[in-house]
């Protein structure tokens, strides 16, 4: 009763149109005053949780990605896919897959991948006769690769609740990532086919080689990000501050994509964007401290022991419940609110906390396109005046896609462990 009282509350709170972090804030409140603690522990609770070096690379990955999506980097990384594959029929559909990879491989941010390519192809495709559903679909499901392919903010999160390697996770990402871009392509190949969109013109070698020299800049700033982690050069925040430096040169100077005029505003939104991330990291903390400080996990390590729960039993339960808080709660808050319970439990069930992070992450791909909360369905709607139905109409073949995807993850770890263990061991 007690249980149900609780999660009553928080979605009464939620319903009632509170801010995700402050409902968290004052239920944990709560909670925690109710087992005891005194309230002025309740600030420290808050710190505790932000004693973190990993943490710091959050704020540089959210600055870097918003100069690439207004500072023309989006733009270079678009010519120089067409120029490669933009003949093939349905080709700008396909340029907007490769260049959602290129892109996420830089960004760390779903919402800012969708932002950047919705703003520059979907009016492009429509403009070349594609239908508008396909083309907010193909941008819609495309930018959800931003939080599967490294570096990944919601990865870095899950890094520092379950104590895991960065590197390790990045590392996991990457077979998923791209097996989601093919069956993509696939699907569109298919598609488009079947429709006779157009396909773009076959440029000349001098114009072929020149795209590709002016997208050097951009297609650098991966190899510096991933290229610094793997090489043991710089750790994963201080590639975040150099992937910061880097955008913000190439933006300025390169592209010229804005100027030092914009740099206020950029960075007052970057901010913004941090703080709501960090206000959810803080709440979603303390409520994971009652969590642990009240026995809950340890109740439920128990009550999985003793009913000799299957780990594909738990798991197809555990997407599941994933699958329906995400098509009500925001990606970060999905995540702090469940890993604290089921961390403890994958140990018990022989599941590796690897495995299980890319389980999480492509669950959260789809519930940034599931209605009423996918953050995606909003931003594609807000950016290129379409209806809502639109939005959703279009991006119901991905999610199909995605959910044999996650299908593919969840009962086969060796998708998501190989890249790891081969780098690693």
């Amino acid at each position: 009763m007690y249980g149900l009282l609780t999660i009553g509350s928080f979605m009464g709170m939620l319903a009632a149109g509170m801010p995700i972090f402050l409902s968290l804030g004052v239920l944990s409140l709560i909670l925690i005053y109710s087992e005891g603690t005194p309230l002025i522990a309740y600030p420290q609770i808050f710190v505790d949780h932000l004693e973190s070096d990993t943490l710091v690379a959050i704020p540089f990955f959210v600055l870097a990605a918003t100069f690439m999506q207004r500072g023309g980097i989006a733009k270079a990384l678009v010519e120089c896919a067409t120029v490669w594959i933009g003949s093939l029929r349905g080709g700008l559909a396909l340029v907007c897959v490769a260049a959602t990879t290129i892109f996420a491989a830089i960004s760390g941010s779903s919402i800012a991948t969708a932002m950047a390519m919705g703003t520059l192809l979907v009016p492009a495709m429509v403009e070349r006769s594609y239908s508008r559903p396909f083309a907010l679909g193909v941008v819609g499901a495309s930018g959800t690769l931003g939080i599967l392919i490294p570096p990944s903010l919601p990865m870095i999160v899950y890094a520092v609740i379950a104590e895991e390697s960065i590197p390790r996770l990045f590392l996991a990402g990457v077979v998923p990532g791209l097996l989601q871009a093919a069956l993509f392509s696939i699907w569109i190949i298919f598609f488009t086919w079947r429709k006779g969109y157009p396909s773009e013109e076959r440029v000349n070698a001098p114009v072929f080689i020149s795209t590709n020299l002016q997208a050097l800049p951009a297609l650098s700033l991966p190899v510096i990000i991933l290229g610094g982690i793997y090489s043991g050069i710089v750790t994963v925040s201080e590639s975040a501050g150099l992937a910061a430096l880097v955008s913000i040169i190439v933006a300025l100077f390169v592209y010229k994509g804005c100027t030092i005029r914009d740099l206020p505003e950029i960075v007052g939104h970057s901010v913004r964007t941090t703080a709501s991330i960090i206000f959810i990291v803080m709440t979603a903390g303390a409520f994971a401290h009652w969590i642990v400080g009240s026995g809950v996990s340890d109740n439920l390590v128990d009550f999985v022991e003793n009913s000799q729960l299957k780990a594909w039993q738990f798991l197809l339960f555990i997407n599941i419940l994933l699958l329906a808080l995400g098509m009500f709660l925001e990606v970060f808050a999905v995540i702090l609110i469940t890993m604290p319970i089921v961390l403890p439990l994958l140990g018990p069930l022989g599941i590796n906390p690897i495995h299980f992070a890319i389980v999480l992450m492509v669950n959260m791909e789809v519930a940034l396109l599931t209605p009423p909360i996918g953050m995606n369905l909003y931003v594609l709607s807000t950016i290129t005046s379409s209806r809502i139905a639109d939005v959703i109409r279009g991006v119901g073949p991905f999610v199909v896609i995605m959910l044999i995807l996650l299908l593919l993850v969840t009962f086969v770890p060796e998708i998501s462990l190989f890249l790891p263990g081969y780098i690693f061991g």
